[in-house]
């Protein structure tokens, strides 16, 4: 990316690079606010401000203030702690025999749950779901159509896709029937708390055991986890030991 100067405030210059750097410091909701072209020059009209105010700020040595600098030695012992707790943690590294040699241990913790594709749509009365349900078998309508213009269900602006789900995650009734039907078949009325559903069915997926590159990532995080914390714990034990603590905590 070419470095292009997009304000000056005095001797400064504020660059692209100035710019995206105050971006990727924001939380996720708010970098994507920002990321618009009108949200950049906002961002921008607020580096140069803040510019404004430290330039002022120098002017009037506030920097020798003696309230400033009380607080910036907080700031410079957090700092110093978490550097040194990620100094500690950040050398860290695992094995791929110790991540196969985890996964053949725990193989059981990484079984999938059988899962299945499905849509619906939901009506209130029984009456509705069968005239419907007849529209679609005989071919009058579509059953995402039908999901689209009927169903009380905020899914119908996909007509009816609820996307895949594992056991136990649906109301028992309509997970009942969904388990127990074929691929492409619809089925219903089945009703619930919820009202009257018809159901078609767009895959199962079966359960069973994960294959390691399926749950690779998963196994590294927990092991890298779990080494973590053993070596923060042991880290920590020698300090208590080398320089003592006196812990009194009062209600």
């Amino acid at each position: 990316m070419e470095r292009k100067v997009l304000a000056t405030v005095g001797e400064k210059e504020i660059t692209n690079y100035d710019l995206e750097s105050a971006l990727q410091s924001l939380d996720p909701y708010q970098a994507m606010h920002f990321n618009t072209e009108e949200g950049k020059k906002q961002l921008l009209e607020d580096l140069v401000n803040q510019e404004l105010f430290y330039i002022e700020a120098r002017e009037n040595n506030l920097h020798n203030n003696e309230d400033f600098k009380s607080e910036m030695k907080k700031v410079e012992e957090n700092m110093l702690k978490q550097y040194a707790i990620n100094k500690v943690l950040s050398n860290i590294t695992l094995t791929e025999e110790e991540k196969t040699a985890f996964f053949e241990a725990n193989k059981s913790k990484f079984n999938k749950s059988e899962t299945a594709s499905a849509k619906h749509i939901l009506v209130e009365t029984e009456d509705k779901a069968n005239e419907l349900l007849n529209k679609i078998n005989a071919g009058e309508v579509s059953f995402e159509d039908a999901a689209a213009e009927h169903s009380t269900c905020p899914s119908k602006d996909a007509g009816g896709n609820l996307g895949s789900f594992p056991r136990g995650q649906m109301v028992p009734e309509f997970e009942e029937a969904v388990f127990n039907m074929q691929k492409g078949e619809v089925r219903g009325p089945v009703q619930t708390q919820f009202g009257y559903h018809l159901i078609k069915l767009e895959d199962i997926q079966a359960g069973g055991e994960s294959k390691y590159e399926e749950v690779q990532n998963e196994i590294e995080r927990t092991l890298m986890y779990q080494k973590q914390s053993e070596i923060y714990s042991n880290k920590l034990n020698d300090l208590k030991s080398k320089y003592g603590t006196n812990v009194k905590y009062n209600d």
